[in-house]
């Protein structure tokens, strides 16, 4: 839903403790300000580390997100059920006392990962995926398949049976494919031999960077094969990584691509198509492992990501578009219920932090310093504008 409210010139900020604010009030300082009122999204793809890390950065999603799928590669990587359960416990204790963020987790597939285990993890309660890593594609994949269809079949038909769904990273590793063209490699080599074989194998190709990747996401039968798409790979094309010198804080994998690519992207997600959903794919490391001579790939967007998503919905012309993106296909896709509870963003310019503090060292979030023109509110503060709007309502 969109409105428009009128807010009061800056010497008479709106105060959140307040309890009414008269929304029809206007003078000659005063401007509609546009507003969002959104189902609470999840995020489908979302890395929160371990240890010190965990703590840092699980608040910063808990604060926007009601639920997350989370990336299993941690070291040593989320192999068992039992580990996945243990990981769950270590997350929700990182979070703030007051927060009601769901984390699904998922498994680490492995070579060697058993159908029995699959088993298990379904009836587990809090496994919602499998993810498949590629051995030495991204961030502690050392450890993922080297064999999919040989020694990881019986597991895949056993995903089939159980219903649950297969999270893929698409690059091929082959030192000899162009990094640039690893995700169509992989798609035509890996991908589209899988979909044949195991057609009713639900496949959500993760964080998807090619007009190749779009093609194929929607030439699959619609709840069978999807995909997430990050903020990164809506915003950034690969000049991003280039400009006035080397730009560590926009790596990631699968690299930025092209513009026309990055283009396509943006038209399949803003075209309404329930394929795609919200995975922001924000993946932190510390500065000075970003900042150093061999720096880890990832983004770390979840400050931001609400943000940046609307700003590609509006300037598409399809914010109202936005709210299935971010909130409605990704539980769908997964058979899980939509949230009821309710963000709002707001059409007001904020400043992103140069970099976020920790007792370990800085993390530079994505647009560090940079103006961005949409702010969510949620608790509290939604609550306060929800009650805005009603009251310019009855008043109007």
């Amino acid at each position: 839903m969109i409105n428009s409210l009128v807010f009061p010139r800056p010497s008479e900020a709106f105060k959140f403790a307040s309890t009414r604010f008269d929304g029809s009030r206007k003078s000659k300082y005063s401007k509609p300000r546009m507003e969002l009122t959104l189902t609470q999204p999840d995020d489908w793809h979302l890395h929160l580390r371990d240890d010190d890390l965990l703590q840092a950065v699980a608040p910063h999603s808990a604060k926007h997100f009601g639920r997350a799928i989370i990336m299993p590669n941690l070291k040593p990587p989320i192999t068992t059920t039992a580990a996945a359960v243990a990981y769950r416990e270590s997350i929700l204790k990182a979070l703030p006392a007051d927060s009601n963020f769901t984390p699904l987790m998922t498994l680490y597939l492995t070579d060697t990962t058993s159908p029995n285990e699959i088993k298990l993890a379904r009836r587990s309660g809090v496994v919602f995926a499998v993810k498949v890593y590629p051995a030495g594609a991204t961030t502690n994949s050392q450890d993922g398949v080297t064999d999919l269809f040989g020694k990881c079949l019986p597991v895949l038909e056993e995903m089939v049976e159980e219903n649950m769904p297969l999270l893929v990273h698409g690059e091929v590793t082959d030192p000899d494919v162009d990094v640039f063209d690893r995700e169509k490699v992989f798609i035509d080599a890996v991908l589209q031999p899988l979909i044949q074989r195991l057609p009713r194998l639900k496949v959500v190709m993760e964080h998807i960077t090619t007009m190749d990747a779009v093609r194929f996401v929607e030439s699959g039968e619609e709840g069978f094969l999807a995909a997430t798409v990050t903020p990164q790979h809506l915003i950034l094309n690969r000049n991003a990584l280039f400009q006035g010198g080397l730009q560590p804080h926009n790596y990631c994998l699968p690299v930025l691509k092209r513009e026309t690519h990055r283009q396509a992207i943006v038209s399949a997600v803003t075209s309404g198509s329930k394929r795609f959903f919200l995975g922001t794919d924000s993946a932190p490391h510390e500065k000075q492992r970003k900042e150093c001579s061999c720096g880890c790939a990832g983004i770390f967007n979840a400050p931001v990501a609400i943000s940046l998503y609307a700003k590609v919905f509006e300037e598409a012309g399809a914010l109202d578009k936005l709210e299935a993106f971010t909130s409605f296909n990704g539980p769908d896709f997964y058979g899980l219920p939509r949230n009821t509870s309710k963000i709002k963003l707001t059409k007001a310019s904020w400043k992103v932090p140069d970099s976020l503090s920790f007792s370990f060292g800085n993390i530079i979030p994505m647009f560090a310093g940079e103006t961005l023109e949409w702010q969510p509110c949620v608790g509290e503060k939604a609550e306060m504008l929800n009650e805005v709007q009603e009251v310019g309502a009855n008043k109007g």
